[in-house]
C-alpha cells in the first residue's frame, strides 16, 4: 500500500510540475488550462507500441506519438507525412518514397547513451527496420497482415525507401497510413525490449511524459516536430495531452459536463437522451456549452447469414430477402439511436467511402416481405419459419426491435445473447446461423468491405464470416485488384455491391456515424470517417 501511495504522490507531483512549468509568472492552473487537452479512455490502454495499435483506444494515443510514410486528411485523401513524395512503377509494382530530412526522434536517454546528442534523424533505414520488426514472428505484431502483399522492401539510401508488391493492390497506400506502419528507432527497441510498450519513442507531435496505468497518461509537446501550419507556425499548438481512465461512461459524461474533459466521442445509452434529441440535435440546455460534430463513419452494422448452414430458412433467398424488407430502418435509427446513423438502404459499402453509391438496396416493404415468406412456406412446407440471431447485450435492443417487426411478416426470431468474446468465436467457427456484426474499415478503400464476400476468404483464414461464394463476384473482385484508376475501380465495386444485395447473405442495418461533443473553447478538432483523433492542430482558449 505504501508503494502504491508513493506512486500516486509521484504522479501528482510530476503533473503539478508540468503545469507550473508552462509559465514562470503564473501558478494558477486555471490560467494555463488552455495548454492541456484532456480526454478519457474508458476502455483503458494496453500498449503504446504502434505494432499493436489495432483498435481506437490504442490508435488515438499512438497517433500523437508516431508518424508513418503517409497520412490521411479528414476527407481520407492520402497526404505526405515523413515521405514528402513518391512514385509508382506499374511494370514492377514498385513504390519509391522520397523522405523528408528534417524529422527527428523524440529526445531520449536512449540516444544520449550512444551519441553525443539526445536525438537523431529518422531515415529510410529506420523504416526498413520498423517493417522487419512488424514481420518478426517473435514480436507477434497485430499489424503484420498489412505487409501480406509485399514482396520486398529496403532503404536505398538515407532518404529513399522502396517497397515492391507481390501482386497489384490499389489500396496499399491507404494501408501505409495505419499506425502499424509507424517508424520506430532500433536503439529504443534494443534498450527497452518488451517495455517499449510503456516507453514509446517516435517522431510525432507529442512525446510520452508519464504513464501510470489505469490512472493517467500524460504526453508533452515535441519541440522538434517537423510539421508547420499554413502560416509557418510549428505544430502542435498544445503543450500537453492528459488522458484519464474512468471505466464508467456515465462518470465520463459528468466529467465532461463539469468542464473537466474537453471532449467525448460517441453516445452511450446512459446519457444519450439527456444530450441529444430524438432527431439527433444537441439539447438546447447544452448549446451554449458544447459543439456537436458529426461525420459518416466507416462502419456498417449488419446481420450475417451463415451460408454453410443446413437450415432451410438460411438457404432460402426468399427468407433472407424477406428479413431485409421486413423492418423499418428509419424508425430504428430514430428511436433506438436518436438519429445517429444512416439507414443502410444502398448496399453494404458505407457512406463516406469511395465506392459508396446509391444503388437500390432494401427498404421497408412489409407486404413484399410477407409475400416472400408465404412463397417460402408454399415451396418448403415449413409453416413456421424461424431464425436464431446471436448478439451481445450491447445490441439487444436493436435485435428485439427486428424480432418484433419480423413476427408481423410471419418469421419467428429467437435471440441468443452471448458475451462479445463468445460471439466472435462462434461467428468465426460458423456455429451461428444468423449473427449481429459490424465491419469498421481498416483502410479507406471499399475493397476492405467487399473482401468479406470473396470466396477464398472463408473464416478462419479470412474475413468471410458468411461463407458466401459466387463465381462472378469472385472474378470481379480479382479484376478490381488490377485497376489503379479509382473511378474505374468504383464501377466494379458498385457491381459487386449489387450482387450482395441481390443474393442477400447479409442484412445491412445502418451506416454508422462518428459523433463528437466538444467544449466551446476548443478549436481545430476535426472529425473524420475513421474517427481518428488528431490533436496537432487543436487550440484552446482561456
Amino acid at each position: 500500500m505504501k508503494n502504491k501511495n508513493n506512486k500516486r504522490f509521484y504522479l501528482i507531483s510530476v503533473i503539478s510540475c508540468l503545469v507550473i512549468s508552462f509559465s514562470c509568472h503564473h501558478n494558477d492552473q486555471s490560467k494555463k488550462d488552455h495548454l492541456i487537452f484532456r480526454y478519457n479512455e474508458h476502455s483503458n490502454i494496453a500498449t503504446l507500441d504502434p505494432a499493436f495499435a489495432s483498435n481506437p483506444q490504442l490508435i488515438w494515443p499512438t497517433n500523437q506519438i508516431f508518424n508513418s510514410l503517409v497520412q490521411l486528411d479528414d476527407q481520407l485523401a492520402i497526404k505526405p507525412d515523413i515521405a514528402k513524395s513518391w512514385h509508382y512503377n506499374d511494370s514492377t509494382l514498385t513504390y519509391t518514397f522520397n523522405l523528408r530530412e528534417d524529422v527527428f526522434f523524440h529526445k531520449s536517454k536512449v540516444f544520449a547513451k550512444i551519441y553525443k546528442d539526445s536525438t537523431r534523424k529518422a531515415t529510410a533505414y529506420d523504416f526498413e527496420y520498423s517493417f522487419k520488426r512488424l514481420l518478426d514472428e517473435k514480436v507477434a505484431a497485430r499489424g503484420r497482415w498489412v505487409l501480406n502483399n509485399v514482396e520486398q522492401f529496403y532503404a536505398k539510401n538515407n532518404s529513399t525507401f522502396v517497397i515492391q508488391l507481390k501482386r497489384p493492390f490499389p489500396a496499399f497506400l491507404g494501408l501505409l497510413s495505419m499506425r502499424f506502419c509507424s517508424v520506430v528507432p532500433r536503439e529504443a527497441i534494443d534498450y527497452y525490449g518488451n517495455n517499449f510498450r510503456s516507453n514509446p519513442i517516435g517522431t510525432g507531435p507529442f512525446a510520452m511524459k508519464l504513464w501510470e496505468e489505469n490512472v493517467k497518461l500524460v504526453l508533452r509537446k515535441n519541440p522538434l516536430y517537423f510539421e508547420k501550419d499554413e502560416k509557418g507556425e510549428q505544430l502542435p499548438y498544445l503543450e500537453a495531452v492528459a488522458i484519464t481512465f474512468l471505466p464508467d461512461k456515465q462518470s465520463e459524461f459528468l466529467q465532461f459536463v463539469q468542464g473537466k474533459l474537453d471532449f467525448i466521442s460517441g453516445l452511450d445509452n446512459s446519457y444519450k437522451d439527456d444530450l441529444i434529441t430524438r432527431k439527433g440535435k444537441l439539447q438546447k440546455k447544452y448549446e451554449h456549452q458544447f459543439n456537436m460534430l458529426k461525420s459518416p463513419y466507416l462502419n456498417t452494422e449488419y446481420l450475417g447469414f451463415f451460408m454453410g448452414s443446413n437450415s432451410s430458412e438460411i438457404q432460402s433467398k426468399k427468407i433472407r430477402q424477406a428479413v431485409n424488407y421486413g423492418f423499418n430502418r428509419d424508425e430504428m435509427i430514430t428511436y433506438l439511436r436518436n438519429g445517429i446513423g444512416i439507414p443502410a438502404i444502398h448496399g453494404f459499402i458505407p457512406k463516406g467511402l469511395p465506392g459508396f453509391n446509391k444503388i437500390e438496396g432494401f427498404t421497408y416493404q412489409p407486404m413484399k416481405a410477407k409475400t416472400l415468406v408465404n412463397q417460402y412456406i408454399k415451396e418448403s412446407g415449413n409453416k413456421n419459419p424461424s431464425i436464431v440471431v446471436g448478439t451481445n447485450s450491447q445490441y439487444l435492443d436493436l435485435c428485439e426491435y427486428i424480432q418484433r417487426e419480423l413476427e408481423n411478416i410471419g418469421i419467428k426470431v429467437i435471440i441468443d445473447v452471448v458475451p462479445p468474446s463468445t460471439l466472435r468465436q462462434l461467428k468465426s467457427s460458423g456455429e451461428l446461423d444468423v449473427f449481429r456484426a459490424s465491419w469498421i474499415a481498416d483502410y479507406p478503400d471499399a475493397e476492405n468491405y467487399l473482401s468479406l464476400f470473396y470466396g477464398k476468404n472463408f473464416t478462419p483464414n479470412g474475413p468471410n464470416y458468411t461463407h458466401f461464394k459466387n463465381k462472378f463476384y469472385d472474378s470481379l473482385y480479382v479484376k478490381s485488384l488490377s485497376i489503379l484508376d479509382i473511378k474505374r475501380r468504383k464501377l466494379i465495386y458498385q457491381q459487386m455491391d449489387s450482387i450482395i444485395i441481390n443474393e442477400a447473405p447479409v442484412v445491412p442495418l445502418y451506416y454508422d456515424m462518428a459523433v463528437r461533443f466538444v467544449n466551446k473553447n476548443v478549436s481545430g478538432l476535426g472529425i473524420n470517417p475513421q474517427n481518428f483523433l488528431v490533436l496537432k492542430r487543436v487550440k484552446k482558449t482561456n
